[in-house]
């Protein structure tokens, strides 16, 4: 078979096939990454881009590129997360007909896989993105004998892509340790016109019951058992040991919301909030606690950031990243959930240190391009295209 390699690419003949299995308008950090990075991507005017992905019901608003649209199957233990059939043969003769230049592919499971070795067979390009922790979430789902399993798939798979994608130099250092090879960063951004202070709403919060001096300790996550929640949720039941009348505002939607919601029935849940709702649910807050410790980076975090609110996490992913401690949130070690606990009471006490934090913690995030980003990713398709160009004049499977 004659092999064909990219060619020397003019700036607007880029053909990037996407290959994802989350996308708006399901509300998740990953689908919000791929559709910023695709989106800024697109209005350069230098790329064509497909997506390849499952089937959705409801997204005819996010129909603006070509795609290549798969059947989709759920989790058994994990209903909310959606996989996309394999394709292998399907995708080979589709990129065969319609050729890409390079594939990104965001998610690891079996759409990814198939698409890995598709583009393998066809000796297109391949980079990859680490978003999910899905070896740490397997603790949480009673398959924890799969966790050796689910590292090693990992490593297989992103070691045989030119390029592992990875959000922070923390997140490097710990899969190079692990033995992961060709590891670049792409940082994450925030839409700093839609998360900011001013989205605080006093009609939003009359409405869930909360008067302007009342303490509201908020989270924002999706509602499910590798969130962590029942650990804020005990930090906000110190909190109201010394201030009665504080209120929990938590913000999501999950499988484990309506056992939630009964067990603390004098907490607001606001379910899946977006856009402008979103961004008022955020800044209408005065303390938000985040006790997540399966994220690779968490949005969240430089979310709440932006919009104001003195944040207390674990210090790691976007945390260990961008805030500092005591200048601009307050971060405690992993697994010390008793640090997390008092630093929310310390943080709920002091209502200056929770002012100066959270101003400091809006300047930080707002400096967060999603352009940057897009460059950066920009500048990484490119740099393999030029090292695939020179690997394929003698072809040879990826390293």
């Amino acid at each position: 078979m004659r092999v064909v390699h990219p060619k020397q690419l003019q700036p607007f003949t880029v053909r990037l096939a996407v290959v994802t299995e989350t996308w708006p308008p399901e509300v998740n950090g990953v689908a919000n990454t791929i559709y910023r990075l695709v989106t800024g991507l697109h209005k350069r005017g230098d790329y064509a881009i497909e997506l390849v992905r499952p089937r959705q019901q409801h997204n005819d608003a996010y129909k603006q590129y070509d795609e290549y649209l798969v059947p989709s199957m759920h989790l058994p233990f994990y209903r909310e997360v959606c996989l996309g059939i394999p394709q292998y043969r399907g995708l080979k003769q589709h990129w065969q007909q319609k050729r890409p230049d390079m594939v990104q592919i965001v998610t690891e499971g079996p759409l990814g896989y198939a698409a890995l070795k598709a583009a393998q067979h066809l000796n297109i390009p391949v980079i990859s993105d680490f978003h999910t922790n899905f070896d740490q979430y397997s603790h949480y789902y009673g398959v924890s004998h799969l966790f050796k399993l689910a590292k090693r798939y990992l490593r297989y798979f992103h070691n045989q892509t030119y390029r592992t994608l990875v959000p922070t130099q923390e997140i490097r250092a710990q899969l190079a340790t692990n033995g992961y090879r060709n590891l670049d960063i792409m940082a994450r951004g925030i839409d700093a016109d839609l998360f900011k202070p001013s989205r605080r709403s006093a009609a939003l919060r009359h409405k869930i019951g909360v008067r302007p001096d009342q303490l509201l300790v908020t989270l924002v996550t999706r509602v499910a058992q590798e969130k962590n929640i029942e650990l804020a949720l005990q930090a906000f039941r110190a909190i109201q040991a010394r201030h009665p009348d504080a209120r929990f505002l938590l913000v999501g939607d999950g499988p484990e919301r309506k056992r939630l919601e009964q067990q603390y029935p004098d907490c607001y849940f606001a379910g899946m909030q977006t856009g402008t709702a979103l961004a008022e649910h955020y800044a209408s807050g005065d303390l938000f606690l985040y006790p997540s410790t399966s994220e690779t980076f968490g949005n969240v975090v430089i979310e709440a950031m932006a919009s104001g609110l003195p944040v207390v996490t674990f210090d790691y992913a976007a945390a260990h990243e961008y805030i500092r401690q005591g200048e601009n949130g307050w971060v405690v070690p992993l697994e010390a959930p008793q640090a997390f606990i008092d630093a929310a009471v310390t943080l709920a006490t002091d209502q200056t240190l929770r002012h100066n934090l959270g101003q400091a913690a809006s300047v930080t995030a707002h400096q967060l391009d999603w352009d940057k980003v897009v460059q950066g990713l920009h500048h990484t398709i490119h740099s393999v295209l030029e090292e695939s160009k020179h690997e394929y004049e003698t072809p040879a499977a990826i390293k």
